[in-house]
């Protein structure tokens, strides 16, 4: 796959989105043992304990946004992108394109968010606990 910089839409190549992959599926198993792990210790329906899945889950939702739209959300905060092989990054030098960067990095920490916390609300109120 033959991806070429373009700003606020691609900043990132194979490697790098196969890293995002990576991190999108750490975080959704993270999530998931946090979750079994706060049923296990008794958390119950509206425990606001259960709000704490949010953090991986919002981790994996930035990391499956990022390889989805070939972007990185820090490299464009930053003004670097990286098509090459993992650490070969370059500078973007051009104001407009630094501008879109930047505001595609902070959509994508905002929608991240966004299903982060709708997720953690979802099992807020799920009904489920295990009692001893």
């Amino acid at each position: 796959m033959e991806l070429t910089y373009a700003p606020g839409a691609c900043n990132i190549g194979p490697d790098e989105i196969a890293r995002r992959r990576k991190a999108a599926v750490a975080g959704l198993i993270a999530t998931i043992a946090l979750g079994v792990a706060l049923l296990l210790i008794g958390s119950t329906p509206g425990s606001t304990e259960r709000l704490l899945v949010a953090l991986p889950l919002t981790g994996a939702a930035i990391g499956w946004i990022q390889a989805r739209r070939r972007f990185c959300m820090a490299y464009g905060l930053a003004g670097t992108f990286n098509l090459g092989k993992i650490g070969e990054m370059q500078r973007v030098s051009d104001e407009r394109a630094l501008a879109a960067d930047r505001r595609t990095a902070v959509i994508i920490a905002a929608q991240g968010l966004a299903l982060g916390l709708v997720g953690a609300l979802a099992f807020l109120a799920l009904p489920l606990s295990i009692q001893s």
